[in-house]
């Protein structure tokens, strides 16, 4: 068997498509050619970092998975913070995944406004995992400030209008969904503009 063919990510449910028993599956783990990422979830190993890792296993079993707050600043370059976990959001309700390669802080947000703002992110073998604009984290940021602090919040803000083509007045019509988050952002954007 040339595992060299085989996927980058595999489960025990891909087996049979990928022309594998369990056994000849379990010698590749053996022999530390497949790691295991999350319950059932396998990755080759040295495919990727420890932290994209987690996000292919999570996206594979928890399609909804969204990536947010400081980890979504930081991939819109809306902080210099870099995160020590990845933050996560699901719908309220949803289960969290077990991610046993990197750090995961679980966030439960609304189901009905869950999809606001909504986008992927493209990970490795065409993989992908929902990431929130840059607009949806400022929103969230800001009604979530009694974890985050404003500072947080004010200096994405601050960085987000410094971007050509982005619109205050398209950011408060987002923020019309999140009435715990509007007052305060609306607040900031008259003070700084």
């Amino acid at each position: 068997m040339d595992a060299t063919l085989l996927p980058d990510m595999l489960g025990y449910k891909d087996l049979a498509d990928a022309g594998l028993t369990r056994r000849q599956f379990e010698r590749l783990i053996d022999a530390e050619e497949y790691e295991r990422i999350a319950p059932g979830q396998f990755l080759r190993a040295g495919a990727t970092d420890d932290t994209t890792a987690a996000w292919m296993a999570i996206a594979a079993k928890r399609p909804q998975a969204t990536l947010c707050l400081l980890t979504a600043l930081s991939i819109h370059d809306l902080t210099d913070e870099i995160p020590t976990r990845s933050n996560i959001a699901i719908p309220r309700g949803v289960k969290p995944l077990a991610a046993w390669t990197a750090p995961i802080s679980w966030h439960h947000f609304d189901a009905a406004t869950f999809a606001i703002g909504r986008t992927e992110y493209a990970l490795p073998g065409g993989r992908t995992i929902g990431l929130y604009s840059g607009e949806r984290t400022i929103i969230d940021l800001f009604r979530l400030s009694h974890d985050w602090g404003s500072d947080l919040a004010i200096d994405a803000l601050k960085r987000w209008l410094r971007v050509k083509g982005n619109s205050p007045s398209r950011l408060l019509t987002i923020a019309k969904s999140f009435p715990k988050g509007k007052p305060a952002l609306q607040n900031a954007l008259e003070i700084l503009l």
